[in-house]
């Protein structure tokens, strides 16, 4: 509730080409126990005194030379304002057509003159109230819209924290690090990037790309950690880390985790319908999926591991270029390709320490 020493310290512009009515009303005002009003006998210099301050109220005359109020309302229309104060008009007028061009000009009310001052002060008083309401309610919306935006990120953090363990469990059972999750994220944020993602979409792929291999949590040692070639039986059971990924992340409603589930499912899925676990071809693979997969390759052959070596760059570059429109999307291939500087910028930056064995 607003307290009558909030009202009576509000700014008020009055603007009269009358000198004298502007100091009548400077006492008036002055007398009630207002502190802060400015007067101006030029419209000009009102409009000017409106774009550089903030006012609580306006008291405006009609009839003026050079600029009359309805000009004047159309120059404060024009300024940009987060909350424009309300406008009484001050005019002997008595014509209805003109007290309806002056509503339709931003005005909220009139003051007939010669005025009373004690309705004067009432109609000051009332319009003050409403425009202060109207400032204290924005000033609340912006400071709860902050303190969402705030709660919003923290719980961001917190599911983005949440995925990182997701992801580093996934991992942590058949390599050193999880360097690997964040490498992925990272290759493919950029080349979504290229694709044409927007700005929240490159976010959600790069928190949700990691999880990509989280079905591995169901596949038992002595497959996932085989230091030979996995046999048909074999393969096929590791196959199932797709399905089995994909069935943990539909317990969440999250959007970020669809785009997970979406990824676990689809990443070894190719473009030439011999992936699994779908056999899908082309654009039927979601392009998530079809972006991890590429990401997901890159890696895993440009790392070292206690069981096998890194291929050099050389070697990796010319497997994309064979499998460009078999193993992977030939768009994405050449977008792969002209990311490379960024790519590898990132692979040293989250490079593997392997430990001397």
């Amino acid at each position: 509730m607003l307290m009558g020493h909030e009202v009576k310290a509000s700014s008020i512009l009055i603007i009269d080409d009358e000198p004298f009515n502007v100091e009548i009303l400077l006492d008036l005002l002055e007398l009630e126990g207002f502190t802060h009003v400015t007067g101006t006998s030029k419209p000009v210099e009102g409009v000017q005194l409106y774009k550089e301050r903030d006012f609580d109220l306006v008291l405006l005359d009609i009839n003026m030379p050079v600029m009359d109020g309805f000009q004047v309302m159309s120059e404060f229309s024009s300024i940009l304002k987060t909350i424009h104060p309300p406008i009484l008009i001050l005019t002997a007028l008595k014509d209805k057509e003109v007290r309806i061009k002056a509503l339709k000009s931003n005005a909220r009310d009139f003051l007939e003159k010669p005025f009373d001052s004690d309705e004067a002060i009432c109609r000051i008083s009332n319009l003050l109230e409403m425009h202060l309401s109207q400032k204290m309610f924005e000033k609340y919306s912006i400071t709860l819209e902050k303190s969402v935006q705030e709660r919003t990120r923290k719980i961001e953090q917190t599911q983005a924290e949440i995925l990182d363990c997701l992801a580093y469990a996934a991992e942590y059972r058949d390599m050193d690090t999880a360097n690997h999750t964040v490498r992925v994220g990272w290759y493919s944020r950029i080349i979504a990037e290229k694709y044409g993602f927007r700005a929240n979409e490159l976010d959600l792929i790069q928190q949700a790309a990691p999880m990509h291999d989280i079905g591995k949590i169901g596949v038992s040692d002595t497959i996932l950690l085989k230091p030979g070639k996995l046999d048909a039986d074999e393969f096929k059971l590791m196959q199932m880390h797709a399905e089995v990924g994909a069935e943990i992340l539909s317990k969440s409603n999250a959007r970020v985790m669809k785009i997970a589930r979406i990824i676990a499912l689809s990443h070894h899925e190719k473009w030439n319908g011999k992936g699994y676990p779908k056999a899908l071809k082309g654009l039927k693979i979601p392009i998530q999926g079809r972006i991890v997969a590429i990401a997901d390759v890159f890696d895993a052959l440009s790392m070292e591991r206690p069981y096998k070596k890194s291929w050099p760059l050389d070697k990796i570059l010319n497997l994309f270029t064979e499998e460009s429109g078999e193993h992977f999307d030939p768009q994405l291939v050449k977008l792969f390709m002209d990311s490379l500087p960024e790519i590898l910028i990132i692979q040293e930056k989250y490079k593997d320490i392997i430990p001397p064995s």
